[in-house]
């Protein structure tokens, strides 16, 4: 028995003992290479394809760079060339790229995604670009995604259409500057173009510059001459001036971007210099619409010179600056999607740059919101009277983010949106009559008989000014005050002009003193006044 518990003490002991040592050892294992738990290797990442075949777009655009520095082997690394022409690659090679600077121009059309078209109606690893008119015949040029065994999918020329190349380079017939130019000229060729090409160049964007440079002279004539108002022509000579020649550009630059394959340049030369000549196009295109949209809104804005349309004007100064800012978003934007670049790529990356541009500049958020809100409210509208807080001005500007004030001493007052949305503002420019309220002080020893014909003369200049609201006018005696007699004139003048009003108010005070002179009265000396109201309360009372 005391046996069998020492054996069962020592299994007991014996299988602690592994226990730890399993669990000491197992982190070491894991550490040291071969000796871990998991033995699947990990995944091995794929070498990008140096030659730039992982599209359809950049396959031919590396096929045509290759060749035209003369490296026709690696551009025949861009093709599936057929077992029977292997010894003619570097041949085939050539033939292909003068094909495809002869007559493919649509390297924009072709995709630029790993997989290609999905919409085309082809299988997914097939591809077709062009048609080529080829001798008066449609030739596609097709593409096939194979698998590299170094670089894994890669798109090349298909050994259908390299198969065809040989037949279809005896076809190709003379460009239209080969078939008309003198032969000099297509001998001669520094830096690598003919003179007949640098002739045609400059015919391509010298005409059409010229051709509709005369044109809209003539419009112009000829509009001047149907249009006999004077205020009608300074509105043509405006838009002529502003428009004429962004307009010629855009016109003149589609041209030249269209003829460009008819030129005979190499597609390498077409592809580059067509990206910066459409680079220009969006550029002159986007300066254009925004001179046209300059126009439009002046033009309009011009038509609501009223004070009830002073509103609507602002809410068009607003509308015109996003329409400007949206132009040359959208200029950006296309230049970028020119380039290469994603443009989808971009936006995420705007709009994740908004967040943390919102959550850095809150009052400048705060401040465009208010500007908006502001607008749309009609609170204030460029050209209005206002007080804002404790100044006095002609608000001369509204923005996104300020509210530009005009004060009374000339100076320029930029108020913060957000700041107007948390304080009062008192726009006199809306009222359509301007209150004239004061006091008449008659000097003591005015007689009742006077006092009610000053009075009753009063009542009748102001019914009788066609100035005064009829109805809402009245001159009435309020009190017998220690200093003067006291008349209140409370009259409501018919104008929303300040200087207007002032104008009205002082005859209306000249023609009362007039009155009150015609009476025998007169008013209270100012030194009785400022002697009254140095009379302690005590001795007032005494007075009395």
């Amino acid at each position: 028995m005391i046996f069998r518990r020492k054996s069962q003490l020592q299994v007991v002991r014996l299988a602690s003992a592994v226990v730890l040592w399993t669990s000491l050892i197992s982190p070491v294992a894991a550490q040291i290479p071969g000796l871990g738990t998991s033995t699947t290797p990990p995944p091995q990442e794929q070498v990008k394809d140096p030659f730039g075949r992982s599209t359809p777009r950049s396959t031919i655009i590396a096929f045509t760079r290759a060749a035209y520095s003369g490296n026709f082997v690696s551009a025949a690394r861009h093709m599936q060339v057929p077992p029977k022409q292997g010894r003619n690659t570097e041949e085939l090679a050539r033939n292909l790229n003068e094909l495809m600077d002869r007559y493919f121009d649509r390297v924009a059309t072709v995709s630029n995604s790993p997989e290609g078209a999905l919409d085309d109606g082809l299988p997914l690893d097939q591809e077709k670009v062009g048609p080529l008119e080829i001798g008066g015949e449609p030739v596609d040029i097709g593409l096939v995604r194979v698998k590299d065994p170094d670089y894994g999918q890669i798109w090349l020329f298909a050994s259908e259409t390299v198969a065809r190349v040989p037949a279809l380079h005896k076809a190709m017939e003379n460009t239209w500057i080969e078939r008309v130019m003198p032969e000099t000229l297509l001998k001669y060729k520094p830096f690598g173009l003919s003179l007949a090409q640098y002739i045609a160049w400059a015919g391509s964007i010298g005409l059409p510059l010229l051709l509709f440079s005369l044109l809209s002279f003539v419009a112009l004539v000829l509009t001047r001459k149907i249009i006999h108002n004077p205020r009608g022509r300074r509105i043509v000579d405006s838009w002529y001036g502003g428009m004429r020649w962004p307009g010629i550009l855009v016109l003149a630059l589609g041209i030249h971007l269209a003829s460009l394959p008819a030129l005979g340049f190499s597609l390498r030369f077409r592809i580059l210099y067509s990206r910066t000549v459409a680079v220009l196009l969006i550029i002159t295109a986007a300066f254009l619409i925004h001179r046209l949209t300059v126009h439009f809104f002046d033009y309009i804005c011009s038509k609501m010179q009223t004070r009830e349309y002073a509103g609507t004007r602002s809410l068009l100064l607003l509308g015109e600056r996003v329409v400007n800012a949206l132009i040359v978003a959208a200029a950006i934007l296309s230049i970028l999607t020119l380039v290469g670049i994603e443009t989808g790529t971009v936006l995420a990356g705007l709009g994740i740059a908004g967040v943390a541009v919102a959550f850095g500049a809150q009052k400048t958020v705060e401040n465009l919101i208010s500007g908006v809100l502001l607008i749309a409210d009609r609170a204030v509208a460029v050209g209005d009277f206002c007080r804002i807080s404790d100044n006095l001005g002609t608000i001369e500007d509204i923005t996104l983010r300020s509210v530009r004030l005009r004060t009374l001493e000339q100076t320029l007052l930029v108020i913060p949106a957000g700041i107007l949305s948390q304080n009062y503002i008192e726009n006199f420019t809306t009222r359509g009559k301007i209150l004239m309220k004061t006091t008449l002080r008659l000097r003591y020893g005015t007689s009742t008989e006077q006092l009610r014909t000053i009075i009753d003369e009063i009542s009748g200049l102001l019914s009788r000014n066609p100035e005064i609201e009829a109805g809402g006018s009245r001159v009435r005696l309020v009190d017998f005050g220690l200093r003067a007699i006291e008349l209140e004139l409370f009259a409501y003048v018919l104008t929303s002009e300040i200087l207007k009003f002032l104008a009205v108010r002082e005859e209306l005070l000249l023609q009362i003193a007039g009155i009150v002179e015609a009476a025998g009265s007169g008013f209270a000396r100012p030194e009785i006044v400022e002697r009254n109201e140095s009379i302690p309360a005590q001795e007032k009372q005494g007075v009395r």
